[in-house]
This record gives C-alpha cells, structure tokens and sequence, in this order.
C-alpha cells in the first residue's frame, strides 16, 4: 500500500499525505483529490446499479379498456403470475384508446379492422354479440319470444363516450328490427356496470361473448334469446411499429392469444 501511494503521488507530482508519528494525514491536495474520487466512485456505483435494475426489471405495460382489464385480463392474471413470478404486468386503462408510444414493454388491446399504419397488430378475437340476462330476470319477466318481444324489454345500454361500440340499435338493425331509442332503460358508461346491473337482473344487455365467459361459464348470465351478430370487428393485440417487443412483451401477447376462446380465433 505504501508503495502504490508513494507511486501514486509520484505521477500527480504532489504529497497527499502528511506522515506523522504512527498516522498519517491528508494535505490539502489529498483532501481534494479524495473528495473527487469519491464523488467520481459514487457516480459509478449508482451507474453500475441503474444498469442492474435495467435488465432485471422485466415489466410489461398493457393498455385496455377497463372492461377488458376487469373481465378478462385479472381472472387469469394468478395463474400467468404462478407460471412467471419474473414478470410484472403493469396495466394501464383509460377511457379512451391513447396512443402506444415506441416502447419495447408497452403493448395494446385495440378494437378494429387490424389496419393501423403504427401498429403491428395480431388477432385476439372477432366481435361477437349476444343478448344477455340474469337467470332471475328470466324467471321474473320470462324468455323473450322473438326479437320483436325483446325490443320492448328492460334493456341496458352501453353510452361509451370516446371508444365507438355497437348499440342496441346496431344490433337490431342487423337482425331487421326497427328499434326506436327513445332514452328509456338503463344507461351506463362502463361496461363492467353494464354486466354488474345484467347480473343483478335489472334487465338485457349486450353480451361481448370474449369478456363474459366467466359470467356465463358461472351461470350469473344466461342467453336472453338465440340470436348472435358477428361485427365483422376484431380484437387486437398491438404495438409500435418502430421497436421490436421486448421477450417479456411478446410473451404476454403470445399468452394473451393463446386465451382466447376457440370460437374467437
């Protein structure tokens, strides 16, 4: 030690030390000299552990409707979280689709034709709707006859009012049925009230079949008539063209197509 010092101050020209009686004390150059290196030292250290935290943080951010995230999304997260405890899904939702930046751990669930100019985009599952209701519902007011019968019953709209979705009047136009809204029944702005308020047997509403499997699959909800309408919409995974997905994100939107229902894909 003694040596590399001597060295040291040999090649800065300077004595840092001050050798006394059994210690030594640093000159005001080696009062300097130390404090920069140990501010240089600390600069390293916290590099050197920004670095470490880069490549172990294996987070994925999801951007989805609140109806997706809450139907779909968070009935399966424990099992995907069991199978990879590596991994954190961070989920973002919002009321509108906002855009999905140049970000290698961000990927989306969009609806649409699948033709975004930003987008690479991978096929979930095309819309599909159904008229659904409460088991109690049916026993209180009976099945609808047909859909004529149906357009006069309690039913629970959907006003969302930045992602444009179907209507009941979409939804019978398809069929033929004349259906005239005139602002009666319910209306809710969120999906997962809208499912809430079916199960509750306050009335039919329009079933997304990829997003009320569980409801379905649980007997909280029951096919209020035999009549489903195809869009011709699809559900997507997507992400910004301008980046390759990090192997965590594309791990996430590999498990995410491999749980859609067969029906959907």
């Amino acid at each position: 030690m003694s040596s590399a010092i001597k060295s040291l101050e040999g090649d800065l020209g300077v004595e840092l030390f001050v050798r006394q009686h059994k210690r030594i004390i640093l000159t005001e150059a080696g009062q300097r000299f130390y404090s920069d290196v140990a501010m240089g030292l600390g600069h390293i250290a916290r590099s050197a552990e920004a670095v470490r935290r880069t490549t172990e943080d294996k987070h994925v951010v999801l951007s989805s409707s609140t109806a997706f995230a809450s139907h779909w999304l968070i009935p399966r997260l424990p099992k995907f979280r069991a199978q990879h405890p590596e991994i954190e899904i961070r989920i973002q939702t919002a009321d509108r689709d906002t855009d999905l930046g140049p970000d290698p751990h961000l990927i989306g669930v969009r609806r649409g034709l699948g033709d975004w100019p930003n987008y690479r985009a991978l096929r979930f599952g095309g819309e599909k709707l159904i008229p659904v209701c409460s088991p109690s519902y049916l026993t209180q007011s009976g099945a609808p006859r047909d859909l004529p019968d149906l357009a006069g019953r309690t039913l629970i709209h959907l006003d969302e009012p930045h992602r444009p979705r179907p209507t009941w009047k979409d939804w019978f136009a398809h069929f033929g049925v004349e259906f005239t809204d005139v602002g009666e029944g319910l209306r809710l702005n969120d999906y997962s009230l809208v499912v809430q308020a079916a199960i509750g047997g306050q009335g039919v509403a329009l079933g997304w079949t990829h997003l009320i499997n569980h409801p379905l699959s649980e007997g909280l909800l029951v096919p209020a008539l035999a009549a489903n309408w195809a869009t011709g919409y699809a559900f997507f995974i997507v992400s910004n063209r301008s980046v390759e997905l990090a192997p965590e994100a594309k791990l996430v939107k590999d498990w995410i197509i491999d749980g859609a229902p067969d029906e959907q894909h």
